[in-house]
């Protein structure tokens, strides 16, 4: 994955769920989410993020067994039938194991590593790329931009104590989670403060309700794909080389096109 960090790039959300929050139950059988794979892959995107256990507030809590059930026979499935690249969302370390083993490539852990402790092992035994999101229990804040930048510095040298290369750590500001919409609105205000750490940055604001507070407040999840591709330009423009997005296609030309407009301001 250290080869898309120089690039801009859209991971493709697969949510092989029955209760996620804008497409549980849609996936989750291995036709369907062929189907779906294919028609993001078209739509330009690089990696596909498989989740087994829902991560909305309020959700229900997985097994590591359902997980593994749930992502491994999808995980072999678009491996036998599509070169591309595979991040499994989980922060079990049990399920990632599996997943790797099924043929994932990249981890990507909403708990960066905090959740049993062992995870940051597995990824550095495994050579694998690793995304270390942040999250906490509870929301509440100082200075939420401070505070979620200096999480990650710990995560990071957490993840380079255990073994993890540098060129496999990615962050990820964790949008949506154990935030309010003031947090959220703060953190995107800030956002080249979490791109500046020197890590490559993933986006995942797709569909949240923060996207919901800045169209009004009145929108159904599947209403804000046209707005979480304006805030995908947005993250772009701050630093991000990755967004991750439900609606590949409708995000794919503002990606491309502010990709070209940061490179060009580079160059200049």
């Amino acid at each position: 994955m250290h080869q898309l960090a120089d690039t801009h790039s859209i991971m493709g959300i697969l949510n092989v769920t029955p209760d996620s929050f804008s497409d549980g139950g849609c996936f989750d059988e291995i036709q369907a989410a062929l189907e779906q794979v294919e028609k993001m892959l078209a739509a330009g995107a690089t990696v596909i993020d498989i989740g087994g256990e829902s991560t909305r507030p309020g959700a229900t809590f997985v097994s590591e067994e359902e997980e593994i059930k749930r992502v491994v026979p999808i995980i072999r499935a678009i491996k036998e039938r599509f070169d591309c690249l595979i991040s499994i969302d989980t922060y079990k370390t049990a399920t990632a194991q599996a997943a790797l083993e099924a043929g994932a490539d990249i981890l990507n852990d909403v708990w960066a590593g905090t959740y049993d402790g062992h995870m940051l092992d597995l990824a550095a035994r495994y050579q694998a790329p690793i995304i270390l999101m942040h999250n906490q229990k509870q929301e509440g804040y100082e200075d939420v931009v401070q505070e979620v930048r200096n999480f990650l510095a710990e995560r990071i040298d957490a993840a380079l104590q255990a073994g993890v290369h540098k060129e496999n750590i990615w962050i990820d500001p964790g949008f949506g989670f154990s935030k309010n919409a003031q947090d959220n609105l703060q953190l995107l205000e800030g956002l080249e403060q979490i791109t500046n750490l020197g890590y490559p940055v993933l986006f995942g604001i797709s569909r949240k309700r923060v996207v919901d507070h800045l169209l009004g407040g009145q929108t159904l999840p599947l209403e804000r794909d046209k707005a979480t591709a304006a805030l995908s330009a947005w993250a772009i423009m701050k630093g991000c080389q990755m967004v991750r997005v439900h609606n590949v296609e409708e995000n794919r030309d503002l990606v491309r096109v502010w990709s070209q407009l940061v490179k060009g301001n580079k160059n200049g």
